[in-house]
């Protein structure tokens, strides 16, 4: 009967769906540098190497799917795909918190729960497996979680100020122009009301708790009222 493996390693197998023949990858992939004696047995290193293997396999995923897409667009939806808040949601589904090895001031910190942290070891678990097994076996952890990601976005792939001026510029437009009509509330707590203006077109205004939040929800109220696709334009 085989011996379990260290921490219950086991369990966080199961979760991303790899079994480690070199269980010292997997060790290092979760050592925090709090709680090693050398920064070589930390998950820093395989976490550059995670980083770009994922990068990898999301840009396949994405020019296999998006056969209409032009470079811009693939590469907005690969930054939306691999940024922190995406690899730290992975780490949670994956139950990663649980395993990561912090020194003991770090855990009752309760720094394992730190999305850079959760981020991290998602991505150096990718690496652990490439390096192990290869690129089809780090393929297969990836694709089962972040190819949902891809299919809905859980966010606009672009800000509406620039959705707004490249749809406008796209159409021989001038550049959007952002007007403070009103400023009310006390001084330590404003809040704005900006119109945005483009030719040919009624001003959209909306209201924010600073300039550049009104200007984003006006910009905003004008993709939604004309039907613009923030994703596309």
């Amino acid at each position: 009967m085989m011996a379990p493996k260290p921490g219950d390693l086991g369990v966080l197998e199961a979760s991303i769906g790899h079994t480690f023949s070199n269980l010292d990858l997997a060790q290092a992939a979760l050592t925090h540098i709090s709680a090693a004696p050398a920064r070589s047995e930390t998950y820093q290193r395989l976490e550059f190497l995670g980083d770009r293997v994922l990068g990898l396999v999301v840009a396949e995923m994405l020019y296999e799917n998006f056969a209409a897409a032009e470079e811009g667009e693939l590469s907005r939806r690969l930054a939306d795909l691999v940024r922190r808040e995406s690899c730290a949601e992975v780490a949670r589904e994956w139950g990663v918190e649980a395993h990561v090895r912090l020194g003991e001031g770090e855990r009752q910190a309760g720094t394992s729960a730190k999305e850079a942290i959760l981020a991290d070891v998602c991505e150096s678990l990718i690496g652990a497996v490439f390096l192990d097994a290869g690129y089809a076996a780090a393929k297969a952890v990836i694709v089962p979680v972040f190819e949902p990601r891809m299919r809905a976005p859980r966010r606009p792939l672009r800000d509406p100020k620039t959705a707004l001026q490249e749809w406008a510029q796209a159409r021989g437009l001038e550049t959007p122009a952002y007007r403070e009509t009103a400023r009310t509330g006390p001084h330590h707590a404003p809040e704005f009301t900006v119109a945005v203006v483009v030719t040919g077109f009624a001003p959209a205004n909306a209201k924010g708790s600073s300039k550049r939040t009104a200007e984003q929800a006006a910009a905003q109220a004008f993709l939604a009222r004309e039907g613009i696709d923030n994703e596309r334009g």
